[in-house]
This record gives structure tokens, sequence and C-alpha cells, in this order.
């Protein structure tokens, strides 16, 4: 049985070679085999597995959707491995990379102040930081940590409650000095709304108005891709946004950014959470550590 699984291992690793080599050939010369073993060993995996992985031409090799899918899987399974491995090696020190998907909000105000302190505790791991307001798939994108807001969809991932924090509608005072102070949630009809340009939970600026709420779309000339951009744009007087209040603590406080509609604002909280895989399964430590260090750290 050891020796089957022991065979397995090199199957995915020879199979991740021929990938990220871009052929059997190089494959070969980096495992120090020759290219008719390599071709063997696929022939015998697809066989094993009943699929297509590759479609093999004289000039390239193009991965199959199920050989695409293998392939992600296989690295993630390597990676895990190495990391048990260099764990029982170095006395279970946290060792390897994590990868984190967090909005480019969350990245530049919250982690990003920490990743120094989190570094020197860790020093033999490393973080590869990825920033994307897009929901991610974290086994298809490799991600072993996503920090995202809203309820929990995915039941195969665990949520570690990093925080919580509400949305502030703002503008700069060059613009407000140009354009005026909205009064009430009908002058907005009168001013340029800076929104998102993607489907969100929350689908537009919640107000109340005598007793009553209503959702205003901000659907103005200017849509953006993040919470970061809409903070530059209404820094530059472009117009008016609805910003996480953690990322603007320093803007207000200096007179950059001015709340404008406080009395009707009905904006929820939102909580922040660390997403990860860990269902019934083994969380390397690299990624337990992080999020640990997260929970402790992180301040909304």
């Amino acid at each position: 049985m050891a020796g089957s699984e022991t065979n397995r291992f090199a199957e995915m690793e020879t199979f991740v070679n021929v990938v990220e080599c871009g052929g059997l050939s190089a494959a070969a010369r980096l495992r120090r085999v020759t290219p008719s073993s390599v071709s063997k060993l696929l022939a015998r995996l697809e066989a094993r597995l009943g699929v297509r992985l590759l479609n093999r031409s004289t000039r390239q090799l193009q991965l199959t959707p199920e050989g695409r899918g293998f392939y992600e899987n296989s690295v993630r399974l390597l990676a895990d491995l190495r990391e048990v491995e260099g764990e029982a090696s170095s006395g279970r020190e946290p060792i390897g990379r994590v990868r984190v998907n967090t909005s480019a909000s969350f990245g530049l105000h919250v982690l990003a102040p920490l990743v120094a302190e989190f570094l020197q505790r860790y020093p033999a791991v490393s973080l590869d930081m990825v920033h994307s307001d897009a929901l991610v798939d974290l086994l298809s994108e490799q991600t072993d940590v996503a920090i995202r807001t809203g309820p929990l969809l995915d039941s195969q991932l665990i949520a570690r409650r990093l925080g919580e924090t509400r949305g502030i509608i703002v503008g700069s005072p060059v613009y407000l000095a140009a354009r005026g102070t909205p009064q009430t949630p009908d002058d907005l009809s009168r001013h340029t709304l800076l929104g998102f340009d993607y489907a969100r939970a929350l689908p537009g600026w919640r107000l109340g108005v005598d007793g009553q709420h209503t959702l205003v779309q901000p659907l103005g000339r200017v849509q953006a891709s993040d919470g970061e951009a809409l903070r530059h744009l209404a820094l530059h007087g472009v117009g008016l946004a609805q910003l996480a209040a953690f990322t603007i603590v320093d803007d207000l406080a200096a007179g950059r950014l001015v709340p404008v509609l406080e009395a009707f604002n009905q904006s929820p909280v939102e909580s922040f959470y660390a997403l990860y895989v860990g269902q019934g399964g083994h969380v390397p430590s690299r990624v337990r550590v992080f999020i640990d260090f997260l929970v402790q750290r992180v301040r909304l």
C-alpha cells in the first residue's frame, strides 16, 4: 500500500513537471529520466483515472478541463506534502507560502501594517497577497485564505470572524464646495455618485426617510472595481462614495473627506471573515498560524 501511494505522488509530481515545463522532454531532463518513461507514466496515469489529461501534438501540450482540475489539486497536495515533511524535519515550525486573497481596501489599510510583525514571528512562512473584490474559488485559484464580508455560502469553508465595519457616505471639501452638501436623500439625484462596477451583496446605499428605508443606486458616470479606487476618486473630488469606515478613519480626521447624510444613513454593519478550506481535512500549520494571527491582531 505504501509503495502504491508513493507512486501516486510521483505520478502527480511528474504530471505537474510536464505542465510547468511545457513538454515531456523538458520534464524528463528535470527529473533526469528518459522522455519515453515520462510518456509511459502519463499514459498509465490517464488509464488509471479513466480520463485524458493532456491533448498532445508535435508542438505543444494543452490541458483538458479534467487535466486542469487534476493539475491544480496536485499542486495543492504536493505543497501540503512538502509542508508535512518540513514540519517533521524542523520540529513542527510552520513553513511554506500562504496565498491570501483579499480586497484592496482590507489589504492596504488592515493587512499591510501587520505583515512585518507576522513575518518576524514566523520567519519560515512567506505571503502571496492578491487584491481582488471579486469572489474566488479557493481551490481553483490555489488560495489558502480569502478575507471577505457577508454570510458564509460555501459549507465546505470554515470562517473565522475578524471584525466588523459600516459604510459612510463621504465627499471631499472641494467637491462639496462646488456641488453643495446634500441635506436629504432626494438631493442625491443632483450629485455624482460613485459605485462598484459589479454586483454586490448590498445592492445600494440604504437610507432611512420618515421611518422607511430606501435604496439609492450609485449608478453614476464613474464606476470602479474596488473600494480603494472609489476612495481615491472621492478624495480627488470626482463625486460622493459610500466607503467602509475603517478605510477612511485618517481621511475623516484630517478633513480630506467629510461625511454627509449621516442622520439618514442606515448602512448595515458588515462582518469580515477569514475563509479557508478545512472541513474534515488537515489545515496546514502555515495557514493555521496566519489565521490565528489575524484573529488576534486585526482591529476593526
